[in-house]
């Protein structure tokens, strides 16, 4: 069942950096005339702007705590979670640190949480000391970065990108794009398969370029690992962002309702994750005192 949600978290990752084809580009297309190409251009500049946009904030998760509640469904349409699980994530460098907690957001007990706020000062401590193991600790962080990097840049040719006008939330006026396979993209990127089997839509905040929200559905059955197992078509996923600090775009919600079978069996995935409680902690060297400065303050028993 990992395996299976980690491909419902690769199906959701790899949209989070839409772009169009040809976006990056300024040339004149033949056959449009000067104020089509103005707005073929305007458009390319809000989605290069939606990408650098998503980068940085993507690069901020690394330095920021947060609370992650993931309410289990056995359907879609289930309105009361059968099981429900809260934890702490906090960054630590080359990995993320998850301290489980009640399902009201407390610690389960003073001791156990104090314990784990000692494992993660020891983590932090050690990976702020120079030696191999740090260093291959954070190039495996690195390697795996690429790897999602090479991924995400060759949306710029896997999706064609289409206006469907403009929406609002609250105050904030949102553009919302149609999203679809692109025909004739071609790679050799492992798990870009995926592109062609998803489609959906995305909301873009007008003022500030950044991702609010996207919406997407398998149109495809996707194979996983060498056919042992799939996901069918018709499963959903859809991942909502607020600005919750000037310029600072985070998830808030997102949804998975996953179908499908692994060997001969049936599975489901229906999780419904809330994000809050986000909180600038830094690089591990700025987080550690915040944690020992925590520990301190916590009783002994």
């Amino acid at each position: 069942m990992r395996t299976l949600t980690l491909v419902a978290s690769c199906i959701l990752m790899v949209l989070l950096l839409p772009n169009l084809p040809n976006s990056g580009s300024n040339a004149q297309e033949p056959g449009l005339s000067s104020a089509q190409q103005t707005s073929s251009a305007s458009q390319a500049d809000k989605i290069a702007l939606v990408i650098a946009n998503q980068k940085r904030m993507e690069a901020a998760q690394d330095i920021y705590e947060r609370v992650q509640k993931i309410e289990y469904r056995k359907t879609g349409s289930d309105i009361t979670p059968f099981e429900t699980k809260v934890w702490r994530i906090f960054p630590e460098g080359p990995a993320m640190g998850k301290i489980l907690l009640t399902p009201t957001g407390e610690p389960i007990s003073a001791q156990s949480y104090r314990a784990e706020l000692e494992k993660l000062a020891k983590y932090l401590q050690w990976v702020t000391q120079q030696g191999s193991a740090q260093r291959e600790a954070y190039a495996r962080t690195e390697r795996k970065k690429k790897e999602r990097a090479d991924l995400i840049a060759s949306t710029r040719q896997a999706f064609i990108f289409t206006p469907m006008g403009e929406e609002s939330r609250g105050d904030r006026t949102l553009v919302k794009y149609k999203m679809v396979p692109n025909s004739s993209f071609k790679t050799s990127l492992k798990n870009a398969i995926i592109f062609s089997k998803v489609s959906g839509i995305i909301w873009i905040d007008e003022q500030s370029g950044e991702l609010a929200r996207i919406e997407g559905s398998v149109i495809e059955d996707i194979s996983i690992a060498m056919f042992l197992a799939r996901v069918y078509k018709g499963s959903h996923f859809m991942q909502e962002r607020y600005e919750l600090a000037p310029g600072v775009w985070f998830p808030t919600f997102e949804q998975y309702d996953f179908d499908g079978r692994k060997y001969f069996l049936p599975f489901s995935i229906h999780e419904r994750t809330f994000y809050s409680g986000y909180k600038r902690v830094g690089a591990p060297a700025e987080a550690l005192p915040l944690v020992r400065a925590e520990l301190d303050k916590l009783p002994n028993n």
